[in-house]
């Protein structure tokens, strides 16, 4: 992870999650799933009390339902294409649940299941040892927890068993509360750095009168901090219970083994006399808008609009999200053209969430200091609630949302683990089903109906801006109900079953058996494995390296925007054409540029990895650059850094960056200040973008990965045909970057005033090899003290005795160019401000002990099989595949190489990783940067 690019709209503050952190951008204001468990018809009600066994209630493409005697819902869903299994254990309670004193319970409450059982002592710890991708997620109306392994009988017996007893045995200690508390408040922290995640909820919390979709999922500072240890008991064993979950298995695995194992993990847990009440409050009709005003410390205006929509499974909820894509899309939405690229706005956004109960349909618009906030607001509000009379919705407008919306959802479907997620939300909004039904609703929408709800949703009175204004006539506008799911999803069937991939051996040495390697023209190089994937997907990463750190250095705005501005159209392209070409071929597609490379990178379906390769090739050749696209870019390039001027997650690690890189300004190699940034922006123009392109690109130097399902020869073919001949006027040469050793350790504070969650960022570099085995020996010594997750030195110290931050960890990084033998390494934490110092002391003295003590024979051994079956679980993945055999192209190595490495993890002993951890870390060498609002807040005595 790129810490430098880490943004105050950090999700986890909404979307709350344990364990390992993943970004989702806006979207993390309205998250919300819909918790109503399916209910059985009597014939089937009988027949399972008279059941030992799993009772099979349906199968929709592919994937079956059943239900254990004591009324555990499980979802199977086997998938051949890859060696890994997920299972998802979801439990139907949220936000929506709690009550007086208890907001943030459920969220907290997902923390202390990751705290241990007395059969499972330490969760974090055993499900690393697996090598398992984990997590916990809590949403308004359902709390999720998954763990992805290693495809093996074993494996999902243990993770079935470990889910069934932190259902009812898990400690919920007091002196794990004191420390998780603070964890969480820390979470909590994070989300109040960001005024535009802050805003929304503002937002949110007066659309809504009485019910808790109103309440901020990671719930409140005065109840997290003062929750009692017996009322969060209580909430777990009210909620904590087998006829409250939903258990999904996805993946690899075999279904009769499936059976067996669920049910003997889960079929005998007992359920409580005592029902669990339904919630019951309804939204009053809205029959005034409303306003909520936000003033903090922040150098980007944010004006936002909400309205109430139905819930994810009425009818109307597809139009809603067609409705989303209509107004917030770039560059064909409404919000965009109206207002960005008007100048207006420098970003817009527009979404819709699926609730078990009516939701928010929320705009929001970024507006740099210098435009009037009112203008915006007034533009806002006119675009969402006057302009559909003037300019109706188009059929184009609505097939084009329909077309986004199905390419998300089928390039998700290549994924089972994504889809077992994606399942358990449905299955919150009241039926599993609603997955595929939502699906076909989407495909059948119409242009009337997407006018329709807008018609009827995005009306004053529904608004959220908040005055009261008198008027001639009552205006109210009411939401429909959810729906009665039993008659909706009546005998619906769906479709034939998606077509699943191959069994595929991810070992190094059977990958490389498979992979094809050769030159395409020029210098450019190709490795490409083809194997049948799920849903016929395809990955590819194509490289271009151009330029010297001397013919580039004047010229790097022109360089950081050349490959965004490629990707706004070509010459008989322009933008929404180009992107609407993207979504008819159901192609995920990012190109951008760094000093010396262009990226493109593309997730698509074998039927148009043809086009796709030809729309490629246009952008390569004749892009379209386009000057009023620059202007849009360069404003919301320029917005992104000045919003990072206040940041803690973005000036800390780019001040560590700095240090580290002692070069002059005229150096490529040099880290500007964000104000050299700007300026830089703010200079290039249109021409030198040109000319880049024009003198640079070429066939001259570059890569070419192909994983998934394609035809080899004719693949390359198209490639090969849009590379000859295209030669580069400038030639290449590749950046050294050498290792900083010597650089000198310090520690920098950065005041940043009004910012609740503080930033400690180190590092310190070493010239090392990653192909020597000290680098082995490294590694490993960092996976134990803070390379692992939840589960490592500086997580069991600082986060889960002392409970200082929500996120602590060490990485270590060798140089993509290998002959440059460096090796970076980094340390990080989050937590309160007034913390800092025992932060620092408590991190000091977790690093001296392992450097003094040693790790010992069983670390060691645990960390070897957590790394390597992390690391075997990483090359499942396609993109991730692609993305080894480029990097192994450009350094002239194969999957050998791979190989090796991990014999040499293997072979790495308790005295070489002892002796490569003291010859390298050195604690008083660290850079260090620490960015936080200190001056607000006194320092307790250490």
């Amino acid at each position: 992870m790129n810490f430098a690019m880490l943004s105050q709209l950090d999700v986890a503050a909404v979307r709350c999650r344990c364990g390992r952190r993943t970004s989702a951008f806006l979207l993390s204001s309205l998250v919300a799933a819909l918790c109503l468990i399916p209910t059985l018809c009597p014939a089937d009600d009988a027949a399972k009390k008279d059941s030992s066994v799993p009772l099979k209630l349906r199968e929709v493409e592919g994937i079956s339902e059943y239900v254990l005697p004591n009324d555990v819902k499980v979802l199977l869903f086997p998938d051949e294409s890859k060696e890994v299994v997920t299972v998802n254990m979801t439990v139907f309670v949220g936000s929506r649940h709690e009550g007086y004193g208890e907001a943030g319970m459920a969220h907290l409450l997902e923390h202390m299941l990751f705290k241990g059982t007395p059969t499972h002592p330490e969760v974090p710890k055993v499900l690393q040892d697996r090598g398992a991708r984990f997590n916990g997620t809590t949403w308004m109306d359902r709390t999720n927890y998954y763990e992805t392994l290693p495809a093996s009988e074993d494996n999902l017996e243990f993770a079935l068993n470990l889910e069934a007893d932190r259902l009812l045995n898990s400690n919920i200690k007091g002196e794990d509360l004191e420390s998780e508390m603070t964890v969480v408040r820390n979470e909590f922290e994070r989300g109040e750095n960001s005024p535009m995640r802050v805003l929304m909820q503002r937002i949110e919390s007066a659309a809504f009168d009485w019910h808790n979709y109103g309440k901020s999922t990671i719930g409140n500072r005065s109840d997290i901090e003062r929750v009692p240890v017996v009322k969060l008991r209580q909430f777990y064993r009210k909620y904590y219970r087998p006829d409250n979950v939903m258990v999904i298995i996805a993946g690899n695995f075999e279904v009769d083994h499936a059976l067996k194992a669920v049910n003997d993990a889960f079929g005998s847990l007992p359920v409580p006399s005592t029902p669990i009440d339904e919630t019951y409050t309804v939204e009053p009709p809205k029959d005034g808008e409303r306003t909520v005003v936000l003033r903090r410390v922040g150098d980007v205006q944010v004006v936002g609009a909400a309205y109430h929509i139905p819930a994810g499974s009425h009818p109307d909820y597809a139009a809603v999200k067609a409705l989303t894509n209509v107004l917030g899309d770039e560059p064909s939405g409404r919000l965009y053209k109206e207002m960005v690229e008007t100048e207006i706005a420098s970003n817009v956004f527009a979404m819709a969430f699926g609730f078990r109960e009516p939701g928010l349909l929320m705009t929001m618009a970024e507006v740099p200091k210098e435009q009037s906030i009112e203008q915006a607001r007034a533009k806002l509000i006119d675009l969402l609630e006057n302009d559909w009379a003037k300019n109706p919705i188009t059929e184009q407008e609505v097939e084009r949302a329909k077309q986004q919306m199905l390419k998300a959802r089928e390039l998700e479907s290549a994924n089972t683990d994504k889809i077992a997620v994606s399942l358990s939300d449905w299955a919150a909004q009241g039926d599993w089903r609603l997955y595929f039904l939502y699906r076909d609703a989407v495909e059948a929408l119409t242009v009337e109906q997407v006018r329709d709800v807008a018609d009827r949703y995005l009306k004053r009175n529904n608004r959220t801006v908040g005055l009261f204004m008198p008027s001639e006539e009552s205006d109210r506008v009411s939401i429909p109900e959810s729906p009665d799911l039993a008659a909706l999803l009546k005998d619906y069937k769906g479709r034939a079953a998606a077509a699943a991939g191959e069994r595929f051996d991810p070992n190094p040495e059977a990958i490389e058996e498979r992979v094809q390697r050769g030159s395409l023209a020029g210098g450019i190089e190709y490795a490409v494995l083809p194997k049948k994937t799920r849903g016929d997907s395809v990955s590819v990463l194509m490289t271009l390296r151009f330029g010297t750190a001397e013919s580039l250095k004047d010229k790097l705005g022109a360089v950081e925007l050349l490959g965004m501005m490629m990707a706004r159209g070509t010459e008989d392209l322009d933008y929404q054409q180009l992107q609407d070409e993207w979504t008819r071929l159901r192609a995920e597609v990012q190109i951008y540029t760094l000093k010396g490379v262009l990226q493109v990178q593309v997730q698509t379906k074998e039927e148009f990895l043809p086009e796709v390769i030809d729309l490629i090739g246009k952008i390569f050749r004749s892009p379209r650059f386009e000057p009023s696209e620059l202007e849009v870019m360069r404003r919301q390039v320029i917005t992104g850094l000045e919003k990072n001027k206040t940041e803690p997650n973005s000036l800390a690690p780019r001040k560590v960056q700095q240090m580290l890189s002692p070069y002059d300004k005229d150096d490529i190699r040099y880290v500007m200040t964000i104000e050299e940034e700007i300026a830089m922006y703010e200079e290039t123009t249109i021409e030198q973008i040109r000319q880049l392109h024009a003198e640079y690109l070429g066939n001259q130097a570059g890569e070419l990965a192909i994983v998934g399902n394609f035809d080899v020869e004719p693949t390359l073919e198209k490639f090969r045909s849009i590379v000859e001949g295209w030669e580069a006027k400038q030639p290449f040469e590749r950046f050294v970057t050498p290792a900083q050793p010597d650089i000198p350790g310090a520690v920098v504070t950065i005041e940043t005033p009004d910012k609740s969650n503080a930033l400690l960022y180190s590092g310190q570099q070493y010239k090392l090899a990653d192909s020597d085995p000290e680098y082995a020996s490294l590694v490993l010594g960092n996976f134990i003290l803070g390379g692992g997750s939840l589960s490592s030195r500086l997580a069991n110290r600082v986060r889960q005795q002392e409970g200082l931050s929500y996120g602590v960890r060490s990485g270590l990084t060798a140089a993509n160019f290998a002959e440059d033998e460096k090796v970076s390494f980094t340390l990080y934490a989050i937590t309160n401000p007034a913390n800092k110092d025992k932060l620092l002391r408590v991190i000091r003295e977790e690093v001296v002990r392992v450097l003094e003590d040693g790790v010992t024979e069983e670390e060691l051994e645990q960390a070897k099989g957590a790394y390597l079956q992390a690391e075997r679980i990483g090359r499942t993945g396609d993109s991730r595949l692609a993305s080894m055999l480029v990097k192994s192209v450009f350094n002239d190595r194969t999957m050998a190489f791979v190989a090796e490495h991990e014999e040499q993890i293997q072979a790495a002993t308790v005295d070489s990783v002892n002796a490569a951890l003291k010859k390298y870390v050195d604690l008083d060498g660290l850079v260090m940067a620490i960015a936080g609002d200190f001056a607000a807040v006194e320092q307790p005595a250490e």
